[in-house]
């Protein structure tokens, strides 16, 4: 009956035949939607930009950004599909690709990785400035400065400079001030002794122990270093010597092979070299080629396993210090 082969009997459709296709479905709706129940509409396609300037009035057909990926380069939307940004529908206007894996068919070392932007760049070499500009006596101690202020002095925004600031407020050379900015920390004559003590109670019981244990063309290769302090302080450079003064203490000490051990001298190393207030800059020129001529004295003395002069040398080195 004809009534039948159109599908009334219920083995059909209505204007569909009875085991058929339905000739109102393209051939690619069909092989895509094979799973999906016969009469349930495909999900609804989301924006794809359909030409022109676009509701941001920069988006063309075929042109998008997604988190910095231009056109064309690969990501995984929201939903999990993995697309290229020319076929299907992916988030806030991006097309999923018709063809290819799915997100969860590809494995997850192939999932392309989100760019991280990270300014550590930009902050250390601003940190680097400020310890600078400290140590040469340009910012003053108990001057407040401020963010922005600073940052238009080394041409970068207020953000990496209180981000460096934040540091140098845990190394001890600022203090934070409320709504204000970062005030400069005033050292005065006893803080600095104390510093000295505690570095010499923590480093010299540690050098003398290493005297002997470690053999003299071991101490030799030390040379290198107290030379550079030496250089270094012929300049009268203060950030330069106290770059090179800690190299040197650095790599004495790590001969202990404690990395916890070095950590610590170090932080308390670079908070004795904050120089005082009313201090010129940087010093005295030849405060630093005496100290760094100690250097010199000191690994002549270890190479020779000389103890004795060892415990002299030490003692002196942080007398000076205080």
């Amino acid at each position: 009956m004809t009534q039948g082969a159109q599908g009334s009997s219920g083995t059909g459709t209505p204007g569909r035949p009875a085991g058929g296709e339905d000739p109102r479905v393209p051939a690619q709706g069909r092989a895509r939607g094979a799973d999906r129940p016969y009469g349930v509409p495909a999900p609804a396609a989301r924006d794809e930009h359909p030409g022109g300037p676009g509701p941001d009035g920069g988006h063309t057909r075929g042109e998008h950004v997604h988190d910095g990926h231009a056109d064309g380069a690969e990501y995984a939307d929201a939903d999990g599909h993995a697309g290229d940004g020319h076929a299907g529908a992916g988030p806030a206007g991006h097309r999923r690709a018709a063809d290819g894996p799915t997100a969860a068919a590809r494995p997850p070392s192939a999932l392309p990785a989100r760019a991280v932007v990270r300014r550590s760049s930009v902050r250390g070499q601003v940190l680097d400035a400020l310890r600078a500009a400290l140590l040469a006596g340009d910012l003053v101690p108990g001057e407040v400065y401020s963010g922005p202020a600073l940052g238009d002095r080394f041409g970068v925004s207020a953000t990496p400079v209180r981000e460096a600031m934040q540091q140098l407020a845990l190394e001890g050379a600022v203090e934070v001030v409320p709504n204000r900015g970062f005030r400069v920390t005033v050292r005065g004559p006893r803080e600095l002794a104390e510093l000295a003590e505690v570095r010499a109670l923590l480093e010299v019981p540690v050098v003398l122990r290493l005297v002997r244990g470690v053999p003299s063309e071991g101490w030799a290769r030390l040379r290198p270093l107290a030379e550079a302090t030496v250089r270094a302080a012929s300049t009268g450079c203060r950030a330069a010597y106290a770059e090179s003064d800690r190299a040197f203490h650095r790599a004495v000490l790590a001969l202990a092979g404690n990395e916890q051990l070095v950590r610590v001298a170090e932080d308390l190393h670079r908070r004795a070299q904050w120089p005082p207030a009313g201090e010129a800059a940087g010093g005295a020129r030849t405060d630093l080629i005496a100290d760094a001529a100690e250097h010199t004295a000191l690994l002549d003395a270890l190479v020779a396993h000389d103890t004795d002069a060892v415990r002299s040398l030490l003692r002196e080195h942080y007398a000076a210090a205080r």
